[in-house]
């Protein structure tokens, strides 16, 4: 971070830039009246702030056509670019149905894997407002709104500030459209379900003058269950290996009865019988995959406008208003309550109890899966005035614009319990004289029990009873409704001059300078129940907080040569970026970039860039959340580097000859092993900003021999430190415990057998990350022949590095490769080949490419590497092959101004390896938001007037 620097206040910053340019535009005004000036096509591009800069020819940039939109299947900006080969797996999608959270729901693009809130996303130029954990959605634009998406792949902080550390995404969209346009897809996949409905409509008028378009969407897709795929219906297990790794919390129900046995009721028994219970085995445990989703269901409306009018020849008015509304469904399995994690045993007076004593129950509340409700409101304006005039014969571009940014989260969850419910549910009951089951005691008026229904936790799913969880007054008391609420607000003003200062021997010398002021607010209110605790799901807190930032930018572009041997083109762009923040201080980010073209058919680019990431609300200001984490305790026995029987364990006491126990309190069998209760992660107001540094490398080639034909291969390499990370739980309990540093021991707390039962930690800037890999790129487009015309597009991705920092099992903080882990491809590539005929006919074929993964091994499983050895301890793998997905569409241009398209996505209808350790959603599969699911075949239907 560098030396603080006076910055102007934020209050006066909105005044400084319209003071700054009312003389401009008054001189624009001016100067019109007396030339009579004509409108220019002033043209504004992604990387540099520069208008007319080819800066795409400096820097790495890919562009989605409007006409590679209509070529696709897709129905959301995000899975457009997901199938990028330079796009990576986001941790929040469609396919993580067991994510939960304020972000949930959303579409998130994350390039490079380096996370998607380090992937800057633009609206025309300006950023769309984010969450309060800073991921910004792309399902908010609607795709028949959108003229071109541009994806700078290079870090440009210092060009557009935070965020902007792995890629920009800068979606442009559709202006002065004249005409209308009508369009409705539908398309499922071949096993009958998932379905997705789009109808999609853009109008639009204009002149020379002015233009007003509108485009409306509407999207529903519904959702896809775990059972009804091959590679989630049993598990992680696969169907070679039905009912391994299942749940012992089964929605039999089962009890533990003095013998230290679990037993649940017998086929016909009597559930107040102690005798008729048998002892539970893993084929009576749970399959949850039967309840989960493997793709949630959401529909989406939107409406989109764009409004431009040329106040003079050489002032434009501009405005952007978009409202969308978003609802996503998600399910997965109920809960598996356990008595023990919540001190409520059914009572010894229930009248549901076979012994007559206090006992301890397991019960899948199979007849109420949680379900989650979000839904999402954004409502957006962006608007400003640009123009132009000249200086000294120069042309100089201006623009002053305001952006405001609101979004309002509900999520309404159903499923789990009440635990508040549950107590008195479980506590004493009678049966009354009508046969009815009552809570309380029989004759003992208890007002404290009003409304209240009986629980039977022993009688199993699908078997009737009195307290049967099937009940519907029973479900009534247990299970209410939980509603989250949260608003996030972003407003933006700024201002930018940029034009040619003077003419050297090569070219125009041009410049760009902006300032710019942003506030961000945001809060994140979870239901009292999660905030108290008092219930089954995971306790959360309020997150609110708010940050504002002002922010100034210079940047240069310098021709060196021209017009000389080896030497057509030699320019450099250089730029810096001075902001500085409310929370933590400032920083100066920079930029430098070269263009060399030795030939006019040649172009050799390389830049080296400065980002950051600002800590966002949630970072700084979040409440506490709560998750089931995977971990290795060292006071265990039977894990690497144990030190059970040590004094620290001894004093937290840990029983020596002590076994870790995982869910289900059962002694864990493989680590690292799954906590049975939940821990507990906070935010850290001190945070600092995520610093990164990144290079590009690249050559561009056109050889003039073959006509058509474009070659391009980059290089780069980021690193990132200070990143944002979770304070590790093993970190803290080698501290703890192997270390003997005391002070980490603080937030640990253990149960009566030794085991860890709850445990806080919170985030810091002590983890990095470095990649680095090529991007190759390959395009031809052949001449017109006799059958037609042919366009051939080959881009990949090869990941050479990519190293996150992480502890081995002696503690040591070493960066581990993770470059063939699961979402980490060495190698994605897409090789599309397009036949148009006659301008009526087009047919298209994209075959994407996914190398193999490396799948952790699993006891009594494929282990294809048993002995390898790496990072200073065994870590043996099952290599899990490659996988190519092809995809056909055929479109018809109608004489009467419509095209009717059909197509199919994965149309050999391709399945990935079974993945053993646990790909997505507790499932089988290594599904990512880039994987198919299944064939899914599509019409569209697009009417043009």
């Amino acid at each position: 971070m560098k030396a603080r620097i006076p910055a102007m206040r934020p209050g006066l910053l909105p005044a400084a830039i319209l003071t700054a340019l009312l003389p401009v535009a008054a001189s624009a005004q001016a100067q019109d009246a007396a030339d009579g000036a004509t409108t220019l096509d002033r043209i504004s591009v992604t990387g540099s702030r520069i208008r007319g800069v080819q800066i795409e020819n400096q820097q790495p940039i890919l562009t989605v056509s409007r006409q590679d939109i209509e070529r696709s299947g897709h129905t959301s900006v995000a899975d457009l670019l997901q199938n990028i080969p330079s796009a990576g797996s986001p941790a929040i999608s469609r396919a993580d149905a067991l994510a939960s959270g304020e972000n949930v729901g959303g579409y998130y693009i994350d390039i490079r894997n380096m996370g998607a809130n380090r992937t800057l996303v633009l609206l025309n130029g300006v950023r769309l407002g984010a969450t309060t954990g800073g991921y910004q959605d792309l399902s908010q634009i609607p795709m028949s709104a959108i003229e071109r998406i541009d994806v700078l792949k290079d870090g440009a902080s210092s060009i557009y500030g935070s965020d902007a550390i792995a890629a920009v995404v800068n979606v442009i969209t559709r202006k002065r459209f004249e005409g209308a346009e009508a369009s409705v897809q539908y398309g499922q996949f071949g096993q009958g379900d998932g379905a997705e409905t789009t109808y999609s409509g853009t109008v639009g008028v204009a002149n020379d003058r002015s233009g007003i378009t509108v485009s409306a969407e509407v999207m529903e897709a519904d959702p896809v269950y775990g059972g009804d795929r091959f590679f989630s219906r049993y598990g992680n297990a696969g169907p070679d290996y039905p009912g391994s790794g299942w749940s012992a919390v089964s929605q039999a129900g089962s009890w533990q009865n003095a013998a230290g046995e679990w037993v649940t009721l017998r086929e016909g028994g009597n559930p107040t019988n102690a005798a008729d219970y048998v002892v539970l085995t893993p084929a009576g445990y749970a399959n949850s995959n039967e309840q989960m989703l493997v793709s949630t269901g959401m529909k989406r409306e939107s409406v989109f406008s764009n409004i431009n009018y040329d106040l003079t020849d050489r002032i434009t008015l501009n405005a952007d208003i978009l409202f969308n509304k978003r609802t996503t469904n998600q399910q997965i399995a109920g809960y598996p309550y356990q008595s023990l994690a919540f001190d409520t045993p059914l009572s010894g007076d229930s009248a549901f109890n076979p012994v007559g004593e206090d006992i301890e129950f397991r019960r899948r509340l199979w007849e109420v899966p949680r379900t989650t409700r979000s839904e999402l409101k954004t409502t957006r304006f962006s608007g400003g005035v640009s123009g132009f005039f000249d200086i000294a014969d120069k042309p100089w571009d201006w623009d002053v614009n305001y952006a405001y940014n609101r979004n309002e989260v509900t999520k309404t969850g159903h499923g789990d319990a009440s635990l508040l419910a549950t107590a008195q549910a479980l506590g004493p009951s009678y049966i009354d004289a009508a046969g009815i089951a009552q809570c309380g005691v029989a004759g003992v008026s208890d007002p404290s029990l009003a409304g209240c229904r009986p629980w039977n936790p022993l009688l199993p799913y699908g078997v009737a009873g009195q307290g049967s969880l099937a009940n519907a007054d029973v479900q009534d008391f247990l299970f209410p409704y939980y509603t989250d609420t949260g608003e996030t607000k972003t407003k933006i003003l700024s201002a930018n001059l940029s034009g040619s200062l003077f003419e050297l021997p090569a070219g125009d010398l041009s410049m760009a300078v902006g300032i710019e002021h942003r506030k961000d607010e945001g809060r994140f209110v979870p239901d009292a129940f999660a905030q108290s605790g008092n219930y089954t799901g995971l306790a959360a807190s309020t997150t609110l907080g708010e940050y504002e930032v002002d922010e100034a930018y210079i940047e240069f572009n310098v021709p060196i040569l021209s017009d000389m041997a080896f030497a057509r083109e030699l320019t450099v762009n250089v730029a810096s970026r001075y902001s500085d923040y409310s929370n933590f201080g400032d920083t100066i980010n920079s930029k430098f970039s070269v263009l060399w073209r030795p030939t006019d058919a040649m172009a050799v680019r390389g830049t080296w860039a400065e980002g950051f990431r600002a800590p966002s609300i949630d970072n700084l200001y979040g409440g506490t959340g709560a998750s089931f984490e995977q971990y290795t305790d060292p006071c265990s026995v039977g894990v690497p580097g144990s030190v059970n029987g040590n004094a620290a364990c001894n004093a937290a006491g840990v029983p020596v000859g002590y076994v870790q126990l995982g869910q289900g309190l059962e002694p864990c069998t493989a680590w690292p092993c799954q906590t049975p209760d939940q821990f507990i992660s906070g935010s850290n107001p001190n945070l600092g900003p995520e610093t990164s540094e990144s290079i590009t490398a690249g050559i561009v080639y056109s050889p003039e021999f073959v006509d058509g034909l474009d070659v391009s291969v980059d290089w780069y390499r980021y690193e990132i430190e200070n990143m944002i990370i979770s304070d590790s739980v093993n970190r803290i309990l080698r501290d703890c415990y192997v270390i003997g540093d005391s002070s980490r021991c603080a937030g640990v707390v253990r149960a009566g057998d030794g085991h860890i039962s709850n445990m806080f930690y919170g985030l810091t800037n002590l983890g990095s990350m470095k990649t680095e890999g090529w991007d190759i790129g390959l395009k031809y487009r052949m001449l017109d022949t006799a059958f037609g015309g042919f366009q051939f597009n080959w881009q990949t991705t090869y990941t050479s590095k990519y190293e996150t920092a992480a502890q081995n099992a002696a503690g040591e903080d070493i960066m581990v490769g993770q470059v063939g882990d699961p979402g980490i491809f060495r190698v994605k590539s897409n090789f599309n080949v397009n036949w148009s005929i006659n301008d009526d006919w087009n047919v298209g074929w994209t075959a994407r490419y996914y190398s193999g993964i490396n799948d952790g091994c699993v006891a009594n499983r494929p282990c294809s590497d048993s002995d390898r050895y790496a990072y200073g301890e065994t870590a043996p793998r099952n290599q899990l092959g490659s996988n190519t997905f092809h995809d056909f569409q055929v479109a018809y241009t109608a004489p009467w101004n419509a095209t009717i398209s059909v197509g199919v996505d994965n149309v050999f209808e391709r399945e990935a390896q079974i993945m053993y350790s646990g790909g997505n959603v507790s499932t089988a599969f290594p599904y990512y938001p880039e994987f198919d699911i299944g064939r899914f075949t599509y019409m569209r239907y697009v009417q043009r007037f």
